[in-house]
């Protein structure tokens, strides 16, 4: 296997111009503005998610997905942008409007059934301690 000897680059060097505030853009950090946004949305999720789940419970099959995620979304160790998703789908599943109307027979919790299906792919494993006991192992 061949050696790697990487260039060390001394802070004097022309490609460090213009970098010298970068702790002003925030990485990965939320500002006030982006947090009031993201607490206003937390608030409708836990005002309307209830009533949603209450209307449609017997006809969604992923009733414990979406409790799952809700219990995901209230957990303060996990980081916030992480919570931004789950709150996006689950806000999208509480709006009435949506791609196809759930009132539609049949085909009405199909959109919805899609973005938490993708949810859940992409959060993966991450979720299955937010399920009750016993559901997914």
């Amino acid at each position: 296997m061949k050696d790697r000897n990487p260039e060390i680059v001394p802070l004097e060097d022309d490609i460090f111009e213009g970098m010298d505030d970068l702790g002003a853009l925030n990485f990965g950090q939320m500002n006030e503005e982006k947090m009031e946004d993201y607490k206003e949305k937390e608030k409708y999720v836990d005002e309307n998610l209830w009533n949603k789940l209450e209307k449609s419970g017997r006809k969604v099959s992923f009733a414990k997905d979406i409790l799952a995620l809700y219990r995901y979304m209230k957990d303060p160790f996990v980081k916030w942008y992480r919570k931004a998703i789950v709150v996006a789908a689950l806000v999208y599943f509480i709006v009435p409007i949506d791609t196809i109307p759930d009132l539609t027979p049949l085909f009405g919790y199909l959109d919805d059934l899609g973005v938490i299906t993708a949810l859940l792919k992409y959060l993966g494993s991450e979720l299955i301690a937010y399920y009750p006991t016993g559901y997914r192992t």
